[in-house]
């Protein structure tokens, strides 16, 4: 019993109490952001990467982007529409002796109004714009979800860690007080409650590989990779320029330029007509003709006032827009920033509990060496040492998971 008594001791030393060097080491492997997937070669951009290769978003922004450039193209053009080909034939046969045959072709070009091409040419350029600042603020929805499923990861591997470490120290302890048990120095009653307390800690220990199982399948899921980057709790930048407010702004620019074009067309396209005629009549020479005709059309009230009105709501609709989505921008960035204080004094608050605690298990342990202190009151200081340096380890990861979310509601792109 001597000997078994200082070995004991011996691993409490080096250790703490319960092999507590191995736990201690198994939860302080993901302090920093969850550090159990930190020895990764993969990074976060390139997560977001493949996740955005991978997502429906991307096939619609890139049609989006090769419509505006097509409605570019469209509006350099030297006509503000296709042009037309007129094919007319007139036979006159009711004089038989002389019969005619008229025949003309003519073609019909629109023509752009005073402005309406410099202002089609500014629409099609917001568009441009809009179209690529709308595939950022796609992206950085995405790099959001890879965050979070990046983060989910990182605490249910911490938990994991924790439990696994927890359940080791546990088991020992238990197979020790089966020998003392056997050696006569503690009653039967104490080793069914040092296994008790083994199995409760496997049993939570499955739970958390189970939930682990489930965020890496989403992870996979997202992105099409296996291995996870680090969520490192660095600071997020100062500055804001969110992609999703350049989104808006350029909608807003979009729908002025739109307005624009509304005003520079108050009437249908002109159209320019160039006609060749070709009659010919039984026995006279054949006459030939070139004509051409301009075709001005009015611009009425009926048709103007409802273009313009629609012209102006989109604008007045773009700006409001974008005045709430500033003020919901604002807001996120104010509540993030909040979260990341809180989180980081949270984990100092429980870096520190969480020594204290193992300092009282391990003076509890010695007691409990000494035959001072009784086995209940022992797995009581060793769980309470447990939880709280697994509170410390999720402390470590919420910080990383709250000091993301603020770089993502700052617009941040990994």
């Amino acid at each position: 019993m001597t000997m078994w008594r200082n070995s004991f001791r011996d691993r409490l030393r080096t250790s703490g109490p319960l092999r507590l060097r191995s736990w201690l080491s198994a939860v302080l492997l993901v302090g920093s952001g969850a550090q159990a997937f930190a020895q990764t070669t993969v990074t976060l951009a390139d997560a977001v990467e493949s996740a955005w290769l991978r997502a429906s978003q991307a096939t619609e922004v890139a049609g989006q982007t090769r419509r505006a450039e097509a409605e570019r193209a469209a509006a350099a053009a030297l006509w503000s529409a296709p042009p037309a080909l007129e094919v007319g034939v007139t036979q006159d046969r009711q004089r038989a002796s002389r019969p005619t045959r008229e025949t003309e072709i003519g073609v019909s070009l629109p023509l752009w109004l005073p402005g309406q091409r410099a202002a089609r040419l500014g629409q099609v350029d917001a568009e441009v714009s809009a179209a690529t600042a709308t595939a950022e603020a796609t992206r950085l929805r995405l790099a959001g979800a890879v965050r979070e499923a990046a983060a989910e990861v990182a605490i249910q591997r911490a938990e994991v860690a924790s439990g696994q470490a927890q359940a080791d120290d546990l088991q020992t302890l238990a197979k020790d007080v089966e020998r003392r048990v056997a050696a006569g120095d503690l009653a039967r009653a104490d080793a069914l409650a040092a296994n008790a307390e083994y199995l409760s800690a496997a049993t939570a220990l499955a739970q958390a590989r189970q939930r682990l199982q489930v965020a890496e399948l989403g992870w996979h899921t997202l992105t099409g990779l296996t291995q996870v980057p680090e969520l490192a709790p660095t600071a997020a930048a100062a500055g804001m320029d969110h992609p999703a407010l350049r989104a808006a702004a350029h909608r807003v620019e979009l729908a002025r330029r739109g307005l624009q074009v509304a005003k520079t067309s108050r009437r249908d396209a002109p159209e320019l007509v160039v006609r060749a005629r070709h009659e010919v009549a039984a026995g006279e020479p054949s006459t030939r003709g070139v004509g051409v005709a301009l075709r001005i059309p009015f611009g009425t009230a009926s048709r103007n006032e409802p273009l313009m009105a629609a012209a102006i709501s989109e604008l007045e609709l773009a700006e409001a827009t974008e005045r709430e989505l500033r003020q919901q921008v604002e807001g996120q960035v104010a509540a993030a920033r909040v979260a990341e204080a809180s989180a980081r004094r949270q984990l100092g608050d429980q870096n520190r509990r969480a020594a204290l605690l193992r300092e009282r298990a391990t003076l509890v342990e010695q007691s409990f060496q000494a035959g001072e202190t009784a086995l209940p009151e022992m797995l009581r200081a060793l769980t309470a040492a447990a939880q709280a340096q697994a509170e410390s380890a999720r402390a470590q990861a919420a910080l990383a998971q709250a000091t993301s979310r603020l770089q993502q509601a700052l617009g941040v792109m990994p």
